[in-house]
C-alpha cells in the first residue's frame, strides 16, 4: 500500500505506519488479550498514533472507539465501561487531566507524547506532553513487538459513539466490514483511481464519524492524508497550496469562517490543486454555499446520512443548483421515507421525521442499548430524529433536528433556518439559535453570537437584522454576544453547552 500522512513538518510513509499498527497488534493481543469483537479506545487528537492505534485494533477484529476529547471524565468513564474497551491509548497531555480513579477497573493505559504540532493550536503546556516513567509509552512499546503475521480477522469499523444531544452517548456497532464497503465509501468522498495523486487533508477530529471514515479510507487508497492539527481558515488555505491538496471533507462552519476572510488574504494562496470537495453534518445556508461554488468551482458536493445509517443521498454542485437548498437524491440501495409523529408516511413537500435505510451497508446496533435502537426503528428503517421533507424528483431538504425544533406557542421553529440567516451578518462570525424554557409560551428562541470583532453588532442588532427577513415568530427573544463560544475541532459550536444552563436553571434537564 503507497501513500504518506503527514502533520506539520512530519511525514510517514503509509507501509511505515501500517508496520507500526503490526507491531501495536501482536502487543494487544499478547499482552492485553485483545482479540475479535474486544474494544480498544483511543482518547486523542489527529496525529500519526491515532491511525495505528485504529489499524492495530482492525488488525486483531477488534473495535477501535474513537472518544471526543472534550468529554468530561465522568462521560470518558461512560463510554469506557459500555464499549467493555480493555485497552486505552491516549495522548500525554489528556492523561494529565484525567481522573483515572472514576475510570473502569482493568483498563490498560498507553500513552502516546503529544506531539509539538498539536501544542501550540491547542495552547498546551509542554510539561505535560511528555509520557510519565510510570506509564506505558505507545511508541516504545509497540517497537518491542514483531508485526504481526496471522491473518487479517474480520475487519470491523470504528465503533463511533454519536454525540449524545439527548442522554448518553451510544456507541454504533457495525457488523464487520467487506471489501466492498470500503469501496463505496472511497467512490463516495472521491478516493477512488489515480490513488497516488490524490491528497485528502482531515481538517475535522477523527472521533466523528465521517472525518473517521475518509481518512481511513484515503490510507486505504493509498493516497496521501494531510492531518490539519486544528482547522483555522487561512492556515487551511496554507496548507491546500503546500501541499497541493486535491480532496476535502468540510462542514459549513468552516465555509463560514473562510468566506469572512479578507478578499486579499484569499486571493494570496494558489487552490487550483483542489478537485473533490465533500460536506455534511448541518444544513448549509444556500447563500454561503453559492459563495464557495463561485470561488472554488463546480466541485463541491454534498450528502446528508448518519453514523448509524451511512451515507444515505448525495448531490453535485450541478445537481445542488438546479435544486438550491437540498442535500441531495437518493443513492442507489437507499428507502428513505418522510413520517408523522404517528409514522404514517407524508407526501412530497410535508415536513416529518426522516426515517432510512442503506441495503448496502453492514447492519448495526446500539452497544448496550436494544431498547433504544428499537425506539427509532421501523421495519428495517431507522430515524435519527432529524426533520425535513422529500420533493417530487426526490430531492432531500433537511429542516432541523427534531430535538432541536423549538415549539412555541404551539407553532414549530426550526433554529437552522434562523441560524442560516444570520451568519451572513457582517458583523457576525457565527451563531447558535436554540429554545429556551418560557412560562408563557413553553419555549422562546434565544441566539448567542459571535461578532467579527468589539462592537461590531449588538443584540438589538440582530433581532432587527431576523425582523426584517422573518416572520416575527423567529426573533430571538434572549440574544447574548460571546466571542469564545464552546466548539468541537472542525469549529463547529457545541450548541448543549450553550442551552443547558437556562434549562438547568429552570429545573429541567435536556
Amino acid at each position: 500500500m503507497s501513500g504518506k500522512i503527514i502533520l506539520g513538518e512530519r511525514e510517514v510513509s503509509t507501509p511505515e505506519m501500517l508496520d507500526r499498527a503490526a507491531r501495536a497488534a501482536t502487543g494487544l493481543k499478547s499482552q492485553f488479550g485483545v482479540g475479535e469483537g474486544d474494544a480498544v479506545a483511543i482518547l486523542m487528537r489527529n496525529d500519526f498514533c491515532f491511525l495505528e492505534a485504529t489499524f492495530a485494533a482492525n488488525r486483531v477484529g477488534a473495535y477501535a472507539v474513537p472518544v471526543n476529547w472534550h468529554f468530561q471524565d465522568e462521560e470518558i468513564a461512560y463510554i469506557l465501561a459500555d464499549a467493555g474497551a480493555k485497552v486505552l491509548v491516549l495522548h500525554a497531555d489528556l492523561l494529565a487531566n484525567l481522573d483515572l480513579s472514576v475510570m473502569p477497573d482493568g483498563v490498560a493505559i498507553l500513552v502516546a507524547p503529544t506531539p509539538a504540532e498539536l501544542r501550540a493550536p491547542y495552547r498546551i503546556a509542554d510539561d505535560i506532553c511528555d509520557v510519565p516513567e510510570t506509564e506505558i509509552n505507545w511508541s516504545t512499546w509497540l517497537e518491542q513487538s514483531e508485526p504481526s503475521d496471522e491473518p487479517q480477522a474480520a475487519e470491523r469499523s470504528s465503533m463511533i459513539y454519536t454525540s449524545g444531544t439527548t442522554g448518553r452517548p451510544k456507541g454504533v456497532q457495525r457488523k464487520p466490514m467487506e471489501a466492498k464497503h470500503h469501496e463505496f465509501i472511497q467512490a463516495r468522498h472521491g478516493l477512488t483511481g489515480a490513488a497516488p495523486h490524490k491528497v485528502n487533508l482531515m481538517n475535522g477530529p477523527m472521533y466523528h464519524s465521517a472525518p473517521n471514515a475518509q481518512s481511513l479510507g484515503c490510507i486505504r487508497a493509498g493516497g496521501t492524508l494531510v492531518l490539519q492539527p486544528r482547522f483555522e481558515a487561512e492556515d487551511l488555505l496554507r496548507l491546500i497550496e503546500k501541499h497541493k491538496v486535491s480532496h476535502m471533507h468540510m462542514v459549513p462552519t468552516m465555509f463560514v469562517r473562510l468566506i469572512k476572510l479578507p478578499d486579499a488574504v484569499k486571493a494570496r494562496y494558489d487552490l487550483s490543486s483542489l478537485e473533490w470537495i465533500i460536506h455534511a453534518a448541518a444544513p448549509c445556508p444556500a447563500e454561503v454555499k453559492r459563495q464557495m461554488i463561485d470561488w472554488w468551482g463546480p466541485i463541491i458536493n454534498e450528502y446528508y446520512g448518519a453514523t448509524e445509517t451511512g451515507m444515505v443521498v448525495f448531490c453535485d454542485t450541478e445537481q445542488w443548483l438546479a435544486h438550491p437548498g437540498t442535500v441531495g437524491g437518493l443513492l442507489p440501495g437507499v428507502e428513505l421515507k418522510i413520517l408523522d409523529d404517528d409514522r404514517n408516511e407524508l407526501p412530497a413537500g410535508e415536513v416529518g421525521e426522516i426515517f432510512a435505510y442503506f441495503a448496502g451497508f453492514p447492519d448495526f446496533v446500539y452497544q448496550n442499548n436494544k431498547a433504544e435502537y428499537q425506539q427509532n426503528q421501523l421495519g428495517h428503517l431507522f430515524s435519527v430524529g432529524d426533520v425535513g421533507y422529500l420533493t417530487e424528483d426526490g430531492f432531500l431538504f433537511i429542516s432541523d433536528r427534531k430535538s432541536d425544533m423549538v415549539i412555541s406557542g404551539g407553532v414549530n421553529i426550526y433554529p437552522s433556518e434562523i441560524e442560516a440567516l444570520i451568519v451572513t451578518h457582517p458583523g457576525i462570525r457565527d451563531c447558535a439559535v436554540f429554545g429556551i424554557p418560557d412560562e408563557e409560551f413553553g419555549e422562546s428562541l434565544a441566539a448567542v453570537v459571535e461578532p467579527t470583532g468589539p462592537n461590531a453588532v449588538t443584540a438589538k442588532d440582530v433581532q432587527e437584522f431576523v425582523r426584517a427577513n422573518m416572520a416575527g415568530y423567529k426573533v430571538p427573544r434572549l440574544v447574548e454576544l460571546d466571542a469564545n463560544m464552546p466548539r468541537e475541532d472542525s469549529g463547529k459550536i457545541r450548541k448543549r453547552d450553550l442551552r443547558q444552563k437556562y434549562w438547568e436553571d429552570a429545573g429541567r434537564k435536556i
